[in-house]
């Protein structure tokens, strides 16, 4: 048992409200700079739609990710024998119109223009080539556009459902759409660090934190091209890629990341997992249908005696394991099985998980009383705007019954919240409905707490980095005991 610790994340999708300060406040940190105006390293999507990259989930357009190939794990982009012919060029990479072009304004015209009965106006400019433009997408183009025949009809994700059903989807009276925040998700398997031909991706030892060595990077492009999430960005003006480091300068001295910080719904979460290095390709290597268990059994229990002393003989500080032991990440995902990884079907094992979005309770009331068209409590899931089908290809790999449990969950816990402070609900009806979704009223009530009422602290739970084990492997570190491991003696430079 390989055991090593993560930097693991849950998004609360019923909690996005698509404010998107969580993209400036990182964009206003990260990529403000000449060659970054098109990098988004958070961005919150609309689902339906096509997202950013346009039509990023589509692998046969884009070919990201890895494939079996003869019982094998191999990237569908690139591999030994092709990356010589394909060094120079990829050919499944997005291209600046999949983006868009960044463009500023010619605001000069508007200080400078001669007295006129015409009011001037900034017309846009190119930032790659400083010529005028005409703007056709930018950033969350498809923003709230549900029932677009542009973009939610275009969606990769409607894939197996059924032309009627695609149908509804569009229709005024079912018209629906929910926020998807997207991040790099530091995956155990990623397929952007296996890309790179000069090796200037690397995954962080002590937290799992994927980052690019710009020193090193030679801007092949491979990872752009492999990463299935496509959060590889290319930095046209220094040559270099770049992508989210999960702020590890601000998780370094005990702060939460940029984006988590800034969130207004209060949706993100932050912990430390206990993870079995020693399997990842043999979870990656399973059939679809046994992913997400999978995935799941890779997750260690912080508590175990057993993983407790491997983690110690693997070097893994003990403040690391208690704080695994407060890990809201690990609750979500291993204890109630409420957050679902996107895309596993990409087998990169993303360490982001997602707690799927419910749609309205469909329900009437009378005298007082929630009547239910069906004697199934937990009709509404199946009958939800949002077909199951639909989110079981965007977050349970195909597999609709690991979207279910989710939902009835959710549901469950709604209503002996409704039980214990409305009182709408009889205790009979809600104590049954608990029961059916596998969930006891303690676990509802930690469910509750940890979704509504959650502090800061208890949304954050950042383990200490112990940057001296870190640094000590290559410098003194006593000549860096006032650092936080970012930055350069000299700037990126182009060319080799």
């Amino acid at each position: 048992m390989n055991v090593r610790s993560q930097i693991s994340m849950v998004f609360h999708l019923d909690k996005c409200i698509g404010c998107h300060t969580c993209s400036i406040a990182c964009k206003n940190i990260w990529t403000d700079r000449k060659g970054t105006e098109y990098m988004w390293w958070n961005n919150v999507e609309t689902k339906p739609g096509t997202g950013f990259p346009t039509d990023w989930e589509d692998q046969e357009k884009y070919r990201g990710g890895w494939e079996l190939h003869n019982g094998k794990l191999r990237l569908k982009s690139t591999g030994k024998a092709r990356t010589l012919f394909n060094i120079y060029h990829n050919p499944s990479m997005p291209t600046m119109d999949d983006y868009y072009e960044p463009w500023t304004y010619d605001y000069q015209h508007l200080f400078n223009a001669p007295a006129g009965d015409d009011q001037p106006t900034a017309r846009p400019i190119s930032m790659v080539t400083g010529d005028l433009i005409n703007i056709e997408a930018g950033p969350n183009w498809d923003d709230d556009l549900g029932g677009s025949q542009i973009y939610a009809a275009n969606d990769p994700n409607l894939k197996g459902l059924s032309h009627d059903t695609q149908q509804q989807l569009m229709a005024v009276e079912r018209l629906v759409f929910f926020y998807f925040p997207r991040i790099c998700n530091h995956c155990l398997n990623p397929s952007c660090v296996a890309s790179c031909p000069s090796g200037a991706l690397y995954k962080r030892g002590e937290d799992g934190i994927v980052l690019v060595d710009q020193k090193r990077c030679r801007g092949w492009r491979a990872c752009v091209a492999a990463c299935p999430y496509k959060k590889m960005f290319y930095n046209w003006n220094t040559g270099k890629s770049e992508k989210c480091i999960l702020c590890f300068p601000r998780l370094e001295t005990g702060q939460a990341p940029a984006c988590f910080h800034s969130c207004v719904g209060r949706i993100r979460y932050l912990g430390v997992l206990l993870y079995d290095a020693s399997r990842i390709e043999e979870v990656a290597s399973l059939p679809p249908d046994k992913l997400i268990e999978g995935q799941r059994s890779l997750i260690l229990d912080p508590r175990d005696p057993a993983v407790i002393a491997a983690a110690r003989a693997n070097g893994v500080h003990e403040s690391v394991v208690e704080s695994a032991q407060k890990s809201p990440v690990y609750r979500f995902v291993k204890d109630w099985k409420l957050a679902l990884p996107p895309h596993l079907e990409y087998r990169t094992l993303p360490m982001l998980f997602y707690v799927p979005p419910m749609s309205p309770v469909m329900s009437t009331q009378t005298n007082g009383s929630i009547d239910h068209v069906s004697e199934d409590l937990f009709h509404d899931i199946e009958e939800a705007r949002v077909p199951m089908k639909f989110l079981a290809n965007l977050f349970g790999a195909g597999e609709e019954a690991p979207l279910r449990y989710a939902l009835r969950k959710q549901k469950a816990v709604r209503w002996y919240r409704r039980f214990k402070t409305v009182g709408d609900v009889d205790e009979a009806t809600a104590l049954r409905m608990l029961r059916e979704a596998d969930c006891t009223p303690a676990e509802a009530d930690a469910i509750y707490e940890l979704t509504s009422l959650c502090t800061f602290d208890d949304r954050f739970v950042i383990p200490p980095m112990h940057r001296e084990e870190a640094i000590q492997m290559m410098e003194d570190p006593l000549e860096h005991k006032q650092g936080v491991g970012f930055g350069f003696l000299s700037g990126p430079k182009r060319g080799m």
